[in-house]
């Protein structure tokens, strides 16, 4: 069964959590193993069955980025675990300060948080980025606005791993 199906609602990339919400809880009501306590064992299963896609659905649909890859997964849309073109020169300047880091070389940590600050405030311009290309779909879907949502998911995830990588580092050896 889909996830928008599971909870009643109709496939969109921009949704109103409080929708999401309501049909989750709707449902679950609907669903909640207690009621089938005196069911057949296979209404009893299939009641189970439910609640796990209901809580796979709205773990999944309430994330914006999650909705969004598993819409485009459903379209058949593969996002690329490629850097974006754009962040090549960036990318190694970090992995560079990160191996130093590593080597016992402290002297790059300021850069280092730096570099874990700028990425954050590009996740932040990806996420507004994003809220708009869903909108603008939603409105009017087609292939294109699809590309440039796949393309603004890529970059975010890439930038996301980033971000992790750096304040994991960061964080491991703060601690030597």
């Amino acid at each position: 069964m889909k996830l928008y199906e599971a909870l009643g609602l109709e496939p969109a990339l921009a949704l109103h959590m409080e929708e999401v919400k309501k049909h989750f809880y709707e449902r679950s009501r609907q669903w909640h193993p207690d009621k089938f306590s005196r069911a057949s064992a296979a209404e009893q299963d299939l009641a189970l069955e439910m609640t796990a896609v209901l809580n796979d659905a709205y773990r999944t649909l309430r994330d914006p980025v999650s909705r969004a890859e598993y819409f485009l997964k459903e379209r058949g849309i593969e996002l690329s675990k490629d850097a974006p073109a754009e962040l090549l020169e960036e990318v190694f300047e970090l992995n560079m300060a990160l191996e130093e880091l590593r080597d016992g070389d402290a002297s790059v940590r300021a850069q280092l948080e730096q570099s874990a600050a700028k990425f954050r405030s590009m996740q932040m311009v990806s996420d507004t980025e994003l809220a708009s290309l869903f909108i603008h779909h939603d409105a009017a879907p087609g292939p294109a606005k699809l590309d440039q949502i796949r393309a603004a998911l890529n970059r975010r995830r890439y930038v996301s791993n980033l971000v992790r990588d750096v304040e994991k580092e960061l964080h491991v050896h703060s601690a030597n």
